[in-house]
């Protein structure tokens, strides 16, 4: 191989990826995986899986590395460290081509003509900033067709959160001095701003225009109480702090985005690690997947780091070529640059050990399942019915999927249950059971190991028919009833095959996984029940009959006001009404009153 720089490509039997990495001298790191010590465990499985390498020779170490993480983000080889999400973050918009400039919630391409500030870490941080916004500076936010064609105020103005630029109730050139006002805040010049109003407040105080300083004083206050909420504000500076944390199990990197001097939040990663890699190793491998790419992200002034990467000369220069400045990675010791890489290291750790602790706690939860069970094997799969109606009516069905990992909800599924009498739990079960196993085992897909079904020995009588019908016989059934109080707790369980119910400690964690995995079933067939019965009762009564649009069934409603007053109208009453013959009459009649007999001819 050359001994040039490149990125090189280990891949299997199958011509599949196994591996990218990049190089400054491809001969050389190349020849490192097949020395016959010192390699590692990752290298070691990686080795044995390698058919054959190719390369690609670039014309510097940075070249190399842009490639690199196209190929990963492209072919996402499982022994390269994988970054899974891919999302662009939410600015705060004003467009800068309107004589009134509304500030706007923006996610996507920048296209726009106008400012953009940001990223925020969630849509929730982009909301809360445009409802401080409004508050202290009462800029607009409606939509430009809603602004174009007001004739009063509306509701934003009456609550003093918009001063209705629509209808001309301010002068453009105040609006101007707000909008500026607002872009200050953004910025994060602060500071400059509250000494700006406090000077506005007392020139039009001097000038005897209390009103004008009464806004000025209460915008004064509201960025004073800002201020104060501050956990670190520093003298400003946009930068991102990263934060790499790794321990048994797992790894996290932490992203603080600080912006203008102000934490506007953060948010954990964790990215997919096949070995023990060390921070700087993390952070190496994490920074050009999230910056490098049209992935939408902003890339600040400056990246501050818990762990310098070995090859960070390369990285900054790579992000300084992708940005047209230079980008520098530093890790600072002092100042107030500290204090928030001291805030991103805390996060890390606390998140990891949170997502790790919850992780280990489920597969311990499993494990004592197992126990209470008698199973000879750990069950990797759990699955629950549950069943929701009101009185029989929009009977749903939920299907929640549970694994070692926790709650699976790409895997969960509804049933809309039809054709069964009303408030028959029994039949809907087994309806429900019968689409969901019947299409699994018809399309030949993994069966859960435990069936774990919302009800007592009932319930289960109808899974082990569909079972049977389906001739399915490995899964394990398990049965949940509710106690005589219904109390968490207090839930009788019934094994497959036992006379006698399955008995556990209230504090034990297995019955504690049965009660959470019930409980998510409650709660997906719950939702999904309200939402089919609030579809259906939004759905007009009258919307069935043939011949009855929506100009009719406005007559009708004006006619009579509303529709149970179309209900109570005998045929005479019906027929008064504009459009409605003898014959449309006696359908409406007929619709409303199932088996009645009124009937009324032309004499």
């Amino acid at each position: 191989m050359p001994r040039r720089p490149g990125v090189y490509q280990m891949l299997g039997p199958g011509d599949e990826i196994l591996y990218v990495g990049k190089a400054s001298d491809l001969k050389s790191r190349v020849s490192s995986y097949f020395r016959s010590t010192g390699l590692t465990p990752k290298t070691q499985s990686l080795v044995k899986r390698i058919a054959r390498v190719q390369f690609t020779i670039t014309n510097s170490e940075t070249e190399a590395l842009l490639l690199e993480q196209n190929l990963i983000k492209k072919f996402r080889p499982p022994y390269n460290i994988l970054l899974r999400d891919d999302k662009s973050y939410p600015y705060i918009f004003i467009s800068t081509r309107d004589e009134y400039p509304a500030i706007r919630f923006h996610r996507g391409s920048q296209r726009k003509l106008g400012r953009y500030f940001g990223p925020f870490p969630g849509s929730s941080a982009v909301r809360d900033s445009l409802q401080l916004m409004q508050k202290v500076f009462k800029l607009r936010t409606c939509e430009d067709s809603v602004f174009n064609n007001r004739s009063r105020p509306c509701l934003q103005y009456q609550i003093k959160r918009c001063t209705a630029p629509c209808v001309d109730l301010i002068e453009a050139e105040d609006y101007q001095r707000d909008l500026e006002h607002a872009i200050m805040f953004l910025e994060g010049r602060s500071r400059t701003l509250m000494e700006d109003l406090q000077q506005q407040m007392e020139t039009a105080s001097e000038e005897l225009a209390f009103e004008r300083a009464a806004v000025l004083r209460d915008q004064l206050i509201s960025l004073q109480r800002v201020q104060e909420q501050q956990f670190v504000d520093g003298t400003g500076g946009d930068a991102d702090v990263l934060a790499a944390e790794i321990r048994p199990g797992g790894g996290c990197v932490h992203v603080l985005f600080v912006r203008g001097g102000r934490i506007l939040g953060s948010r954990t990663y964790y990215p997919q690690l096949s070995v023990e890699h060390t921070q700087a190793e993390l952070l190496s491998a994490f920074i050009p997947q999230f910056y490098l790419g049209n992935s939408g992200r902003e890339i600040p002034r400056e990246l501050l780091l818990s762990h310098l990467p070995e090859d960070g000369d390369v990285i900054e220069s790579a992000l300084s070529e992708s940005l047209g400045r230079r980008l520098p990675l530093n890790s600072p010791q002092r100042g107030d640059k500290v204090q928030w890489l001291k805030l991103a290291i805390t996060n890390a750790q606390e998140n990891l050990a949170a997502y790790l602790a919850g992780k280990d706690n489920m597969l311990q939860r499993f494990v004592m399942l197992q126990e209470a069970m008698g199973l000879d094997e750990l069950p990797k799969r759990v699955e629950c019915f549950d069943i929701s109606h009101s009185h029989g009516e929009a009977t749903v069905a939920s299907c929640v999927v549970f694994n070692q990992q926790g709650a699976n909800k790409s895997a969960y599924r509804r049933f809309n249950i039809e054709d069964v009498n009303a408030g028959d739990d029994y039949a809907a079960m087994h309806q429900a059971l019968q689409r969901r196993y019947g299409r699994l085992t018809r399309e030949g897909e993994s069966l859960p190991d435990i069936l774990l079904v919302d009800g007592g020995k009932g319930q289960m009588t109808q899974a082990r028919e569909v079972l049977a019908e389906l001739g399915i016989e490995s899964m394990q059934l398990l049965g949940v009833a509710k106690g005589p109080t219904r109390k968490p707790g207090m839930e009788t369980l019934w094994l497959e095959g036992d006379d006698q119910p399955l008995i556990l400690d209230r504090a034990s964690p297995a019955l504690h996984l049965i009660q959470q995995i019930r409980d998510e079933a409650h709660r997906f067939a719950i939702t999904g029940h309200r939402q089919r019965r609030d579809k259906a009762r939004r759905t007009s009564t009258l919307e069935g009959i043939a011949g009855v649009g929506p100009k009719r069934r406005q007559a009708l409603y004006r006619h009579f006001g509303g529709i149970q007053g179309v209900k109570r109208a005998s045929l005479a009453e019906l027929r008064k009404v504009a459009g409605i013959n003898q014959q449309l009459a006696q359908d409406i009649y007929d619709h409303l009153h199932p088996g009645g007999v009124e009937t009324q001819h032309e004499s």
